[in-house]
């Protein structure tokens, strides 16, 4: 599967582990309540680690293990909650994170700029064929009237 990180296209190395499903090898996300239960586990993964929020869920939670995390998704359950744009934010410029930021589900490309302004750069869509349009929405206004986070 590909994905678009950095405004370009590349090879999603990442797994979403589900809370009840057994962690594989490699690189892996999982939700941030099993993070939250079994964090003394999951820093002794082999791989990379990363945590997928839903709009619900309060970044500050993650304050204490930013540097411990190299992928931080956030779900996008419906293109109309705007939720994750606020995590973005925060995670970014109250948090100091500074790796993959990835939007994931039902976000609209149109949404992508907006997202990139405040600090996501990585994206899943849910369809494989909005990769390109996403990547060209990523450039669509050159100049920009708000300070932001890129």
């Amino acid at each position: 599967m590909q994905i678009i990180k950095d405004k370009h296209i590349v090879d999603d190395t990442w797994q979403h582990i589900a809370d009840d499903a057994t962690i594989p090898a490699g690189d892996v996300s999982v939700s941030l309540a099993r993070w939250q239960q079994e964090k003394h586990l999951l820093i002794h993964h082999k791989g990379k680690l990363g945590v997928r929020l839903h709009p619900a869920d309060a970044v500050t939670e993650l304050a204490d293990d930013i540097s411990r995390l190299e992928l931080i998704e956030l779900d996008f359950p419906d293109f109309a909650d705007g939720r994750s744009f606020s995590q973005a934010w925060l995670l970014r410029e109250r948090l100091g994170y500074a790796a993959e930021l990835r939007a994931t589900g039902q976000y609209m490309p149109d949404q992508a700029f907006y997202l990139a302004r405040v600090g996501v750069n990585a994206f899943n869509p849910e369809k494989f064929k909005d990769l390109p349009v996403i990547l060209a929405k990523l450039n669509d206004f050159t100049v920009n009237y708000q300070r932001s986070v890129n």
